[in-house]
């Protein structure tokens, strides 16, 4: 075997050692969460310190991951979405500066997310879900989520109005809510993100209200947990992709009591936290993949 071969199949093996330990950002070449980050508290939301409740994400598009956007939604007394804006880079974010500021009366309480450049949203007083086009600040589609219960029936512990909490991942749209039929535990369903039909639904064990909150990550849901006013703790899985619950422990710092909503997004793989008026982020640290 020649020198240079040997040299080529180190560098190949180097290779794809550094593909396994750093992986690609928006993909799920990974086992799932193993850790968490310090929080970065960004900033407090525009509206100020009374608009406790909220919520803040980069925006989430296959089409354009390139783009540096956010968008940020305090409520209004604690459960309306009326106001939202949209930054167009990190430093505007910092700075104040929008690209857009707009109103939206009907919208209930913090479970919303963007994605492609619509937002979506639990309709106030309704089962309704909707899809807001941000380009013209119009709704382009509402219809009602089958069988869900809304005003308040079943949200997260310590947080209102959330009885639907929209999602994104690598694969697209989410709700995660709770129904009469299933006593309240969690329900996740995958959306088409153009009609808003259901693509498939999946029942947990897991009673929502005993959950502080929730997101979704390749496909699998991770639910969290107050252990006390400074932390938090991703206690619960459910893999959609082979229907099997699990436990973990994973610890989340808190700067402030209350987490108001988590938005993960598949673009860098962080989770963008509303902690009681506050705007904070945390990097993901996921478990990797052996190589065969």
């Amino acid at each position: 075997m020649s020198g240079k071969f040997i040299i080529f199949e180190c560098l190949l093996q180097t290779c794809k050692a550094l593909f396994f330990l750093f992986l690609i950002k928006g993909t799920c070449g990974h086992g799932g969460i193993m850790n968490i980050s310090q929080p970065y508290m960004i900033q407090l939301n525009w509206r100020g310190f009374a608009f406790k409740q909220g919520a803040w994400g980069r925006y989430s598009s296959p089409f354009a991951p390139e783009k540096d956007r956010y968008w940020v939604a305090p409520l209004t007394s604690g459960r309306y979405l009326e106001y939202y804006r949209l930054h167009e880079s990190y430093d505007d974010l910092l700075l104040f500066k929008f690209s857009k500021e707009a109103k939206w009366q009907y919208g209930d309480g913090s479970g919303v997310t963007v994605y492609n450049n619509y937002m979506y949203f639990n309709v106030y007083n309704s089962r309704d879900i909707a899809k807001l086009d941000l380009d013209r600040n119009t709704v382009v589609l509402r219809k009602p989520l089958p069988n869900a219960a809304y005003n308040n029936r079943f949200s997260y512990a310590g947080v209102t109005w959330q009885d639907m909490d929209f999602a994104v991942d690598e694969s697209g749209l989410w709700v995660i809510y709770s129904t009469e039929d299933s006593t309240g535990n969690i329900v996740i369903s995958k959306l088409n993100e153009t009609s808003l039909d259901v693509l498939e639904t999946w029942e947990t064990k897991q009673y929502k209200p005993s959950v502080s909150n929730a997101f979704i990550v390749c496909g699998v849901l991770y639910a969290t947990r107050t252990v006390n006013t400074r932390k938090e703790e991703i206690f619960y899985t459910y893999d959609t992709n082979t229907g099997r619950e699990g436990r973990l422990s994973v610890i989340i710092d808190k700067m402030l009591e209350t987490i108001q909503s988590i938005d993960y997004s598949p673009i860098d793989q962080k989770l963008y936290m509303y902690n009681d008026g506050y705007l904070v982020r945390h990097d993901l640290i996921f478990q990797p993949i052996s190589p065969a």
